[in-house]
């Protein structure tokens, strides 16, 4: 048995307008039936007691985070004052956990990732606190099928250990998200895992590290946790949040620290970062269209994906489409293109529509 956070942030403009600021990416039912959030802990809870969770999210989704995790009593849910990244949302976790049980193994995974396999992805996890144990800060990857430039890498070094039958290494390297001719070559290489950004540690060893790499998170962070039961921890967790700059654990820890170690494994993960690679990945084959969500009638309509609500949707003669039906949007594009959703937001943005973000 471990502890585990679950940080559960951002927005998802590339999922918009499905995704907004009052409901983000890990409260939608992608792909269904449940939340990413609440599929999240379903496949961590056979390793994790419930009172062994925190939960670390915006102040304004604390009560949909509530109402969809109802076995995680009120004080597991960390309202961040404002983000700051994954560094110091993790890192407050873990100095929640040190107050409990300073040398406990720790997991972090982020609440709106896919998993098609969860007792896969649970063996890498037991694998990997295996390495934790022995004092490694430990990520698990995913072996590069194919040249994705929206992801980072990492490359494999030695050899560490063996258990559940996967073979854990020393991480040889981070490396940003490639061009594609350098993700080809990742990939030919063999040599390469995308990074899912899922973390394993000891709580005392991962402390320790943040205090040395990152100490001008480590001491308001420090703070914050040293008066959180006090009549004043309210106040000074809105002091000292503040002052934490914005960083990620993978660039602030993981790509710095010397002791890190990686667990390749397949367990069909998925970041879900923007409509095609939802269709990608929910589709059976390459002319399939996928319907999410509503009644659709398609009449001459191939490899389009169709996201609605209470409306039926209706096509006719469309390929390599994204038609997403909300209350107050519709958006039709082409499916190549779905990384620039974000930009709409954007755009928006500037217009001052804030009743469509």
């Amino acid at each position: 048995m471990m502890w585990a956070v679950i940080p559960a942030g951002g927005s998802g403009t590339r999922l918009w307008p499905a995704s907004r600021r009052n409901r983000p990416k890990f409260l939608l039912p992608i792909p269904g039936p449940q939340s990413m959030l609440r599929a999240t802990w379903e496949r961590v809870r056979p390793l994790v007691a419930p009172h062994h969770c925190f939960v670390v999210t915006g102040a304004a989704h604390v009560a949909a985070v509530r109402g969809e995790l109802p076995e995680l009593a009120a004080e597991q849910i960390i309202a961040e004052p404002a983000p700051r990244g994954t560094g110091p949302a993790i890192g407050l976790a873990a100095f929640l956990i040190a107050r409990h049980a300073p040398g406990a193994l720790m997991g972090s995974f982020a609440a709106d990732h896919y998993v098609a396999d969860p007792e896969g992805f649970r063996r890498a996890v037991r694998a990997g606190l295996r390495a934790a144990n022995e004092g490694y800060l430990v990520t698990i990857g995913i072996p590069a099928r194919y040249p994705e430039t929206g992801y980072g890498y990492i490359r494999l070094g030695e050899p560490l250990l063996v258990a559940e039958g996967l073979t854990v290494h020393r991480v040889q390297q981070f490396k940003e998200k490639p061009d594609r001719a350098t993700a080809e070559q990742y990939v030919r290489s063999g040599e390469y895992c995308w990074n899912a950004s899922m973390f394993l540690w000891r709580v005392d060893v991962f402390l320790d590290a943040l205090r040395r790499l990152l100490p001008e998170v480590y001491a308001p962070l420090a703070a914050i946790a040293a008066c959180w039961d006090a009549p004043e921890g309210q106040h000074c967790f809105q002091e000292h949040w503040p002052t934490i700059p914005e960083i990620t654990i993978d660039h602030g820890i993981m790509e710095r620290a010397d002791q890190v170690a990686v667990v390749p494994a397949e367990f069909g993960w998925a970041d879900l970062g923007d409509w095609h690679g939802l269709a990608q990945l929910l589709a059976d084959d390459a002319d399939d269209s996928v319907v999410l969500g509503c009644e659709h009638l398609g009449l001459d309509t191939r490899a389009t994906l169709i996201y609605g609500g209470r409306r039926m949707v209706v096509t006719l003669g469309v390929e390599n489409l994204v038609v997403v039906d909300t209350d107050d949007v519709l958006l039709v594009a082409h499916r190549s293109r779905a990384q620039e959703v974000r930009e709409i937001v954007r755009r928006l943005e500037q217009l001052g529509r804030q009743d469509l973000l």
